[in-house]
């Protein structure tokens, strides 16, 4: 569960990642370079300049603590007249005056320059450079008295002639003092009579530049990714350009049908550089259309040449065919003594010959239909098609149960009637050989709202979401006005790994089906391409949808968008 969870946190991350072009991938990548090298850059100079700054400001402390701390030792010196004394225990040495607020200790010192002086833990003298004055600072707050008698203190070896020099190399440290309101760096030397002289010099200066230093850094980085944004998205369009082409130029044959006819794809796209990338990639597309048009174009060729062959062949067999029916006939009708098995054979040559010239006029049909020969254009009453194909269909199955719900005005299409009406009967006979006996068909007509639906798979109970049914769909369903014409039958469905291939030409029922073995036999396995082939003819479209139980075609065609005057319409 742990691990579930865990994918499910860092499927985001990756979805996000994927699902961002390649240009908004290039540009984001070089943005984040740069902005970490800008960083490090900025960081690198920042510790530069304060490292320069600071050291510099340790050596101007160094001179300073050096003048205060001889400055406060020889006033000291005066003061008792002897350049030390014995300390009495819990006190000051011998003699000892406290050392005046000097102000000759401040000349030559940098402005704003501290000097403490700490006696046996307590501060005695307190001052801060202000001109060539040497003034007192205010009253120190116990935190900053802590921090400065925290301080370690640097012991130097004073010299014994005044002609020696005392060796400094005392360390400095920074300090936080809230009562003077800024940061000093500082350093604490041990004077001669175990007081200690600390030095501090302010660092506002010091902080001043490095936050002028750290707004300029940013005001240059922000400036630099903003230009490398708009250059680098102007640059990666600019290469990538070739690369939408393809892609363009994909998305159109994508949308093309090539599943048959004749296909016309586009030129190519133009490509750069071979040697480039992108250049290998267009190079390779344009190659890939020309193979696949050439592909495509004999296809269509040699689907032609088997539309002619199936054309002419049905043609030229009707001739024949009826010879064939007409001396069957002529023989049947001898008034001599025929012989039974004689007899018998020339009855099946005439039953063969009529089963073969329903088959060669399906595919001299289907043959037309697809050549795109434009069938007749009229208005058709289908509540009156309707009524009359089932009551061929009631005749003819009369074990049957037949259905029929039509609505109170009739509905008109525009269409050829005899294709109409053949499309009816394959579909009406098609339920009655393939339920059995006492099955219940339903006819129903209908129109629908004129919202225009999605051309997927139909909304409703009879969508695979609502009872698990398998749909397959035939044709765009009209947008506009349409006309709604559903058989229905509550036989033993059609499997599912037969739907996609229903409508192609010669396929047949399985055996789950095939009630009707006779009529099965005598089955060409075109009625339902002839189906779908005159219904794309009209424009239409035709859903199938079926489970155990139940199966349901719905033929979908457009409706006449004014009403016709029922004088004109055929009877």
């Amino acid at each position: 569960m742990s691990a579930g969870r865990e994918a499910g946190r860092q499927r985001p991350r990756a979805s996000w990642l994927a699902g961002r072009t390649l240009s908004a991938r290039l540009i984001t990548g070089v943005l984040l370079l740069l902005v970490g090298a800008c960083a490090i850059i900025g960081v690198v100079t920042y510790l530069a300049v304060r490292g320069s700054m600071v050291s510099a400001l340790d050596g101007q402390l160094r001179s300073a603590s050096i003048t205060y701390v001889t400055c406060i030792e020889a006033t000291h010196q005066d003061a008792t007249g002897q350049g030390g004394g014995q300390a009495q225990p819990g006190g000051e040495p011998d003699g000892y005056q406290p050392p005046p607020n000097s102000n000759n200790c401040s000349q030559g010192q940098p402005q704003g320059m501290l000097g403490v002086r700490i006696k046996n833990g307590v501060i005695t003298n307190c001052g801060v450079v202000n001109g060539m004055h040497n003034q007192e600072c205010p009253p120190l707050s116990a935190a900053d008295k802590r921090a400065l008698m925290a301080l370690p203190v640097y012991h130097p070896t004073y010299p014994s002639t005044p002609n020696q020099t005392t060796p400094w190399s005392n360390t400095a440290y920074t300090v936080r003092l809230t009562s003077l309101d800024a940061d000093y760096r500082v350093t604490a030397v041990a004077g001669h009579d175990g007081d200690i002289l600390i030095t501090g010099l302010a660092m506002t200066t010091v902080d001043s530049t490095l936050s002028q230093v750290a707004l300029a850094e940013l005001i240059v980085f922000l400036s630099v990714l903003l230009l490398a944004g708009v250059l680098g998205t102007a640059l990666v369009r600019l290469s990538l350009r070739p690369l939408r082409r393809v892609a363009a130029t994909a998305a159109h044959v994508a949308e093309l049908p090539l599943d048959s006819g004749e296909v016309s794809l586009p030129a190519g796209v133009p490509y750069s550089d071979p040697r480039t990338e992108v250049g290998r990639v267009g190079a390779a597309f344009n190659r890939m259309l020309y193979h696949v048009e050439k592909a495509l174009g004999r296809r269509a060729a040699s689907e032609a040449r088997l539309r002619r062959f199936a054309a002419d062949a049905s043609h030229e067999l009707r001739t024949p065919l009826s010879a064939i029916r007409g001396y069957a006939e002529l023989a049947l009708r001898n008034p001599g003594p025929v012989p039974e098995d004689v007899t018998h054979a020339l009855r099946r040559v005439q039953s063969e010959s009529v089963r073969m010239g329903v088959l060669v006029d399906d595919l001299l049909l289907l043959a037309r239909l697809d050549a795109g020969r434009p069938l007749e254009r009229e208005p058709v009453d289908l509540s009156r098609l309707v009524i009359d194909v089932t009551s061929d269909a009631r005749v003819a199955r009369g074990d049957h149960r037949w259905q029929l719900d039509l609505p109170d005005e009739p509905v008109l299409v525009e269409g050829d009637e005899h294709r109409l009406h053949q499309v009816l009967a394959n579909l009406m006979s098609n339920a009655g050989q393939h339920t059995p006996p006492g099955s219940t068909v339903s006819v129903a007509l209908a129109v629908p709202g004129t919202d225009p639906d999605s051309p997927a798979s139909p909304k409703g109970p009879d969508t695979p979401a609502a009872d698990g049914a398998a749909t397959v769909q035939r044709g765009v369903r009209p947008s506009g006005p349409r006309v709604e014409l559903s058989i229905t039958d509550d036989g033993p469905g059609i499997r599912p790994e037969l739907l996609p291939d229903l409508f192609e030409r010669f396929t047949r029922a399985d055996t789950s089906r095939a009630r009707d073995l006779g009529a099965a036999g005598k089955s060409t396995g075109l009625g339902l391409a002839i189906v779908d082939a005159v219904v794309a003819a009209h424009g239409g479209s035709i859903t199938v949808t079926s489970r155990p139980g139940r199966t349901r075609f719905a033929i979908f065609l457009l409706l006449l968008p004014e009403p016709a005057d029922m004088a004109d319409v055929p009877g």
